[in-house]
């Protein structure tokens, strides 16, 4: 299995970084993982805004030059996963700038006469790891999920992907967070996933 790392985050000494660490520690000892590609959008400065006008346009975002790296990688990984935290009850404006223009259609899905587009990522797998300073329970009971299904039903079900697992650490800013538990978690997780 080839797996893609999406960090997204712009401190390395955040615990978005930590959990990054511990993906990649458990994924190096299982012996499932092929292979193992990170790709850190603020460390490569990864533009999230969308520009249309005459000479671009939105219909041929899936043969933009500047972003064909970002779909071989895509299209290579078996298995993707998302580490970011959760600013103001959803993923950072940089992620969803890349889900943006990196799930276009003709590459992501294709138009169908249908209700719903055909998904083009199919057999592919996604992982969300998130965290946040305030209770896990906020974004589940008080959003109504909306974190959770906006990820999985609106975009990762829509382009083919089916196998969609989240963790998600709430209180990660106090004692409570139980941060060494829930490293640990991780890593095992990636130690014996397949």
């Amino acid at each position: 299995m080839n797996m893609l790392v999406i960090y997204v985050h712009p401190n390395h000494k955040s615990l978005s970084h930590a959990f990054m660490q511990q993906v990649l520690r458990g994924s190096e000892e299982n012996n499932e993982v092929q292979e193992t590609r990170v790709l850190d959008l603020y460390a490569e400065g990864f533009d999230p805004l969308l520009v249309f006008n005459e000479e671009k346009r939105r219909r041929d975002m899936h043969i933009d030059p500047k972003l064909a790296r970002h779909r071989e990688l895509l299209l290579w990984a078996d298995k993707i996963v998302f580490v970011y935290p959760i600013w103001w009850g959803r993923p950072p404006a940089m992620m969803m700038g890349f889900i943006d223009q990196m799930f276009a259609s003709n590459f992501a899905y294709r138009d169908t006469k249908g209700w719903l587009a055909e998904g083009l990522l199919k057999g592919k797998s996604v992982v969300c790891i998130s965290v946040m300073k305030g209770p896990t329970g906020y974004l589940r009971w008080w959003l109504g999920n909306a974190h959770q299904i906006l990820l999985r039903k609106a975009l990762f079900n829509f382009v083919g992907i089916k196998k969609v697992k989240f963790f998600e650490f709430g209180y990660m800013e106090t004692p409570k967070g139980k941060h060494e538990q829930k490293l640990d978690k991780v890593y095992r997780y990636f130690r014996t996933v397949s």
